[in-house]
């Protein structure tokens, strides 16, 4: 989760696109979803596309952030970043909030592979 007001979430943004490159033939898909409003949608969008970022991106709407927030984990205050790493099976397998230490996420997905 991103977005473009969140200056952590830009700067480590064209990391996880890399690595989103690099380890996809292994089966890694990285999924974005940003917290931008409607009316940044656009931002978000060339955002993405100047970062080169792969599809699938997505924007979030619900109508209740607080109940959105607790199904992906009670633990999370709904700060940015937030990234979560789940199985081939779909099960979250951990969580991350705040800026990410890219190589403890690559070694976390690497277990996956």
């Amino acid at each position: 989760f991103w977005a473009t007001y969140c200056i952590p979430c830009r700067k480590e943004m064209p990391a996880l696109a890399a690595m989103q490159n690099r380890l996809r033939a292994k089966g890694f898909q990285l999924v974005t979803i940003s917290a931008d409003e409607p009316e940044q949608e656009k931002d978000a969008a060339a955002f993405l596309d100047k970062t080169k970022v792969p599809a699938p991106v997505y924007i979030k709407r619900v109508k209740d952030d607080d109940k959105f927030i607790n199904s992906l984990d009670p633990k999370w205050s709904g700060a940015l970043p937030a990234s979560f790493l789940y199985d081939r099976q779909g099960r979250k397998v951990k969580s991350y909030f705040g800026e990410i230490d890219l190589k403890q996420l690559e070694a976390d997905v690497a277990k996956l592979l």
